[in-house]
């Protein structure tokens, strides 16, 4: 069995790690680059730098930031926010960051995933899907953009197999219902994407306990679980998590 990641996210506004519950009422919880060098140094195995409100006139600001962050980080990390060319995921790279995560742009343009993958390798090209349930039919979700913010009439496990077959070398699932609720990740949602892709699942939004960490790597088959707030205000360390994942007999990378 594949060792499972453990990966904080960080989302950025105004050069601020901030978070609030299914995106809103956000408060702040620290510096980017502070924190990124932490997690790292505590164990983490990816970061994830999401920044919520980028616009094109924002981008200067963040890949300066991508440049502070490779400066003080020694692990892979994820940019992701506003990106909506594939020029702009090459001026990330060049600034340090690892991957790049798409969600808005990707949806309005699905060709871009093709020819960022081309350009770039399928393991730079992050698919961030924010879903949400749709009312009145069980078992199935939407696609929203916009961090949340707009609905589409796009079927999240559709969307998530087309992404994969355009080179989408993993996808970062978030449920909107649970994002910053703690009440546990969507495991329904989550297992419906691992079983319909092959590359690995990023399960996002609900981590509250460890025992939902547990949860949505086992029913779920995620293949990494992301946290933000549980982490960002000292509820859990990743030493914590990893070891609880450890005793349960989840294969993890381990603490050094």
């Amino acid at each position: 069995m594949l060792t499972r990641r453990i990966i904080p996210c960080l989302d950025v506004k105004d050069n601020r790690v901030v978070k609030g519950i299914n995106f809103l009422n956000l408060r702040d919880a620290g510096d980017p680059v502070e924190l990124g060098a932490r997690y790292s140094d505590e164990g983490a195995d990816e970061l994830v730098f999401l920044d919520i409100t980028a616009t094109i006139r924002t981008r200067k600001t963040i890949v300066e930031l991508v440049e502070r962050v490779a400066e003080n980080v020694f692990i892979p990390f994820t940019v992701g926010g506003g990106i909506t060319t594939a020029d702009e995921i090459d001026l990330l790279l060049r600034a340090g960051a690892d991957k790049c995560s798409i969600n808005t742009a990707a949806v309005q343009n699905p060709e871009i995933l093709k020819e960022c993958a081309e350009r770039f390798g399928s393991q730079c090209v992050v698919l961030a899907i924010d879903a949400r349930r749709t009312i009145g039919k069980p078992g199935h979700w939407h696609v929203t953009v916009k961090a949340g913010s707009e609905p589409t009439d796009i079927d999240a496990v559709q969307w998530a197999i087309k992404a994969e077959k355009l080179g989408a070398g993993e996808i970062l699932l978030t449920s909107m219902d649970a994002d910053g609720t703690k009440a546990g990740y969507d495991i329904e949602l989550t297992r419906a994407i691992a079983d319909a892709v092959t590359i690995p699942v990023i399960a996002s939004g609900g981590a509250g306990t460890l025992e939902s960490m547990l949860e949505v790597l086992e029913k779920g088959q995620a293949d990494a679980v992301l946290a933000a707030s549980i982490f960002h205000y000292g509820e859990f360390t990743v030493k914590q998590v990893k070891d609880y994942l450890a005793q349960a007999q989840m294969p993890v990378r381990p603490v050094k």
